[in-house]
């Protein structure tokens, strides 16, 4: 059933969407009316009428999507949406909008916007179809192709190319950023896929974002200028738990190895497409002379990957300021050839920006100006960078706070011990925020267990730790048939327990980095009896209902590295102002990362199985009860036998509900 143009459920109070008899019980098969979304739908609501702050924490099944999309669009205000996941950027366009717009608002217009790297740019493929070097890139069947594509496509978005590899060295050819963009200057400006997308956001009452674009539009706002997104009234966070670090990202500045070797190269072909031979070798010569102290400026730096203090590098370089002052004169000399040919020639406009924002960049990562901002190196495979973080973004986000009518921040995990100070301190958000704390309304008590070591277990930094462990997770997994998610603190501790199971199980053992991420999960959801192994990304964003999934194992409690130069910044700023580091800031993230791992096991009501926390300290050490404290209300047990019983009696059952989130 369509409805009607006079028919407006969105104009009508939030029961009369999610009560027993509302448009979402009316239109949407299974639904469950459940008094935690309704909860929420009314609070996001009145935030956006009053021009209010306000945090949700609403546990998997609440509905949180639907309950925050319907007041947005009631309210008439642009709003964008920003998410954490390109996974539930997906499930809003494809799933909740349309529905929405069957529905409940049939004349809403909603807009997804990406970064410009998903958007093919029409000048730089002009300009690479008629290079010389044209089959280095992409072979004749990449290329016609994306050659018909363009003859249908609407949108540019590479997106719509499924059968594109996503590291596709073509793609990076004929995509575009800011510093490579002429502007109104592009002879492509009016058919240009960026220019059309400005044109739809701007008539667009929702815009579907991610996070990073979120912030990256942010912080080139504070310096005056625009990007993708049009001006909006009020932001709603889904996710809401990621905003610290990447808004740690976009308000800081880098500089990389990379950086340099693409504008290198990019200056190489533009000089093969635009000038003569005679004037080719004025640019092209100082260009070459940059990649070559960049390359040799890289090899000063720590040799192993990892993250360093800058201070702590230029110690162990001799004389650091010459081989600084060597590369910003390579620089400054690259960006006075490209200043000179620009005069003349509008395509070389970017380029010199590009150059001159390396030579900025490089000063600014590398003097140690600015006591707010933390200085620190990555070694990375192929490349290094040099970042200056700021060490609290809650300072920059106030501006922000200011400028739009309200902001609304949602996620399953913001509280600790029940508590939203950690995360209110963190974003700046003062005591005047709303708050609100929805539970999951799953049935912990009955359907799942949490299982931790008795006091006899060693502790994680003893040597005897890894091989009880190993142990003991492989006597789960014999209790559970497989059916497992092991979540690791480290690359190293994963790799060690695959070592020490791999001949031992019978069942498929798969492990992060031998596949994709997708192609693991869809191994792993297809072989009800498989285990999977995996750090980082897949502690939060995996989604495994059924029988697929009986038990997650986390080997640790989730502490960062300390010495890494952020978080060692933020330890010292939160000591030099009197707090505790460790229950101040430590402790709260550490709690946060566990309850995303957690909330792997229950996806659905259905849903039953094991908790394992491979870690005693949650109940040897003070701090442990925070955790607990923190953690579902599953029953506890310390002993191996409650485990095996427990997972003797679990019963398979695959149903899943249509409205969960």
């Amino acid at each position: 059933m369509t409805l009607s143009a006079s028919e407006h459920i969105i104009d009508q109070p939030m029961k009369d969407i999610f009560g027993h008899e509302g448009a979402l019980a009316r239109f949407m098969p299974e639904f469950e009316p459940r008094q935690g979304q309704l909860q929420m739908a009314e609070a996001v609501s009145q935030a956006l009428i009053d021009g209010s702050r306000l945090a949700v924490e609403a546990g998997t099944g609440i509905g949180k999507t639907l309950a925050y999309l319907a007041p947005a669009i009631q309210s008439g205000q642009k709003v964008v949406i920003s998410t954490g996941t390109l996974n539930l950027q997906d499930q809003i366009l494809h799933k909740e909008i349309p529905f929405i717009q069957r529905y409940i608002a049939p004349r809403l217009v909603a807009l997804c916007v990406k970064g410009r790297q998903n958007y093919l740019c029409l000048y730089r493929w002009n300009q690479l179809m008629t290079a010389p070097q044209l089959p280095i890139f992409g072979d004749s069947d990449e290329i016609n192709r994306i050659s018909a594509w363009l003859d249908t496509t609407d949108t540019g978005d590479r997106a719509e190319l499924t059968w594109l590899p996503d590291n596709s060295p073509l793609w990076r050819e004929i995509s575009s950023s800011t510093t490579q963009c002429l502007g109104m200057h592009c002879p492509q400006n009016h058919s240009c896929f960026i220019t059309r997308l400005r044109k739809k956001a701007a008539r667009a009452q929702l815009l579907i974002v991610n996070h990073p674009l979120f912030f990256s539009d942010l912080a080139i706002r504070r310096h005056g200028h625009a990007e993708v997104l049009p001006r909006y009234e009020s932001v709603i966070f889904d996710e809401a738990h990621h905003i610290e670090n990447i808004a740690t990202r976009y308000f800081g500045i880098s500089f990389s190895h990379y950086q340099v070797l693409d504008l290198v190269k990019d200056v190489e072909k533009t000089a093969a497409a635009d000038l003569s031979k005679k004037d080719r070798n004025k640019i092209v010569q100082p260009a070459r002379a940059l990649a070559k102290e960049i390359d040799l400026f890289a090899q000063l730096f720590p040799k192993e990957r990892g993250r360093y203090q800058l201070a702590e590098v230029i110690k162990e370089i001799s004389p650091w300021e010459t081989e600084l002052d060597r590369l910003l004169g390579a620089l400054q000399g690259l960006s006075t050839e490209l200043e000179l040919i620009s005069k003349t020639r509008e395509a070389w406009g970017p380029l010199l920006r590009r150059s001159t924002d390396l030579e900025d960049s490089l000063l600014l990562t590398t003097r140690e100006q600015n006591s707010s901002f933390v200085y620190w190196v990555e070694r990375r495979e192929k490349t290094i960078s040099l970042t200056a973080s700021p060490i609290e973004v809650a300072g920059e986000l106030q501006h922000f706070y200011q400028d739009v009518h309200s902001a609304i921040f949602a996620s399953a995990t913001l509280t600790t011990g029940s508590d939203f100070r950690y995360f209110l301190d963190r974003l700046g958000l003062g005591a005047e925020t709303a708050t609100l704390p929805i539970q999951a309304p799953f049935d912990y008590a009955g359907r799942t267990l949490l299982y931790v070591p008795d006091n006899r277990f060693p502790l994680p930094n003893h040597p005897d730790y890894p091989r009880e462990s190993h142990q003991q997770i492989f006597d789960i997994i014999g209790a559970s048939n497989g059916r497992a998610l092991l979540l690791f603190t480290s690359l190293n501790s994963m790799r060690n327990c695959h070592a020490a199971l791999k001949d031992k199980l019978d069942y498929p053992l798969l492990m992060q980095g031998d596949a994709p991420k997708s192609v693991l999960l869809e191994r792993f959801q297809k072989d009800t009896h498989s285990v999977l192994l995996a750090v980082a990304s897949f502690w939060e964003g995996v989604d495994v209902p059924g029988e697929s999934l009986s038990a997650v194992i986390i080997d640790k409690l989730p502490f960062e590295v300390p010495t890494d130069p952020v978080i060692m910044a933020r330890v010292n700023r939160i000591r030099e102002e009197g707090g505790n580091p460790f229950f101040d800031f430590q402790v709260p993230r550490a709690i946060l990362t566990l309850r995303q791992g957690i909330g792997r096991l229950i996806r659905t009501a259905s849903d039953q199985g094991l908790l394992a926390i491979m870690d005693v300290r949650l109940f040897t050490k003070s701090y442990g009860r925070l955790f607990m404290k923190s953690l579902p209300p599953s029953p506890v047990v310390r002993s191996m036998q409650d485990v095996r019983s427990f997972l003797d009696n679990l019963k398979d059952d695959t149903q899943t509900t249509f409205n969960k989130d």
